[in-house]
């Protein structure tokens, strides 16, 4: 796996996946993972979307491979993209497309309002309200990953994250690779970036954006999706059929579908001249 050294404290690990025919010149997809997991996350997505795309899958600062933070590391939203474009420049890459999932979903966001000279389409799945107040339950969860570690957590909130139709071995295999995660990391990043304030940051993106929620997101209501979703001038919302509100990895192959049929038709109106 390569490593981008970011001074001071970090060694970003990445993955990029292209199965494009070799005569061709694909366009880049940027995929920014969730909480507590890694690039790995994206595994139901690399088959169909690598063939057709570019796609790059770093582990976010503190996460998968790449470096732990220590407790008191100061956590921001510009710090994180900042890391993701240094990645970028490095692999020399202008313009892309970016998806996120889960928080990834708000730190695309935010990418996208402000670097919008990078981000060609956002697509966003099973994401966070833009705004999630810190209360009693952010020091408690800080508590338990003390006292109990990142799986106990994982485990305990696993069963909305997946929905009831995942299957029990997928179950473990996420409660154990969610589990990884350093505490380190966790205690610093659930109280900042968790529950980070993007509410300005929607009305400044302005690129063709899709998102992709369920019909019992039991992480954010359909109103809520729909009420931040509709601040974003070029949006679209695509609501799936189940109970998952990590449906970037309960029904990736759905959700890749819907995000391949998004960016490519905005590339054809593009190329027709239409809006």
């Amino acid at each position: 796996m390569p490593t981008l050294r970011i001074p001071p404290d970090l060694d970003m690990h990445y993955v990029v996946d292209d199965f494009t025919d070799p005569w061709s010149t694909p366009e880049t997809v940027l995929l920014l993972h969730g909480n507590a997991e890694s690039g790995a996350a994206w595994y139901g997505w690399v088959p169909c979307l690598a063939r057709h795309y570019h796609v790059v899958r770093p582990d976010m600062r503190g996460y998968g491979a790449s470096t732990p933070m220590p407790r008191d590391y100061a956590w921001t939203l510009d710090a994180i993209i900042d890391d993701y474009v240094r990645l970028m420049d490095t692999l020399g890459i202008e313009r892309f497309h970016l998806v996120g999932a889960k928080i990834g979903g708000t730190i695309a966001r935010a990418f996208a309002a402000r670097r919008p000279q990078r981000v060609s389409t956002l697509t966003v799945i099973g994401t966070t309200p833009a705004f999630r107040v810190p209360d009693a339950s952010t020091t408690a969860l800080i508590e338990e990953f003390e006292h109990h570690g990142v799986e106990h957590w994982a485990r305990r909130t696993m069963a909305a994250r997946l929905g009831d139709q995942f299957p029990a071995e997928g179950v473990e295999w996420w409660n154990r690779f969610m589990g990884r995660a350093a505490v380190s990391s966790q205690i610093g990043f659930m109280p900042t970036i968790a529950c980070s304030d993007i509410r300005a940051d929607l009305v400044k993106i302005r690129c063709p954006t899709l998102v992709i929620t369920t019909e019992e997101n039991g992480n954010s209501s359909l109103e809520v999706t729909r009420a931040w979703q509709q601040m974003i001038p070029d949006s679209r919302l695509r609501v799936l059929p189940g109970n998952s509100y990590h449906s970037a990895a309960s029904d990736p192959e759905r959700c890749v579908q819907e995000t391949l049929a998004f960016i490519s038709g905005h590339g054809a109106r593009k190329k027709s001249g239409s809006s």
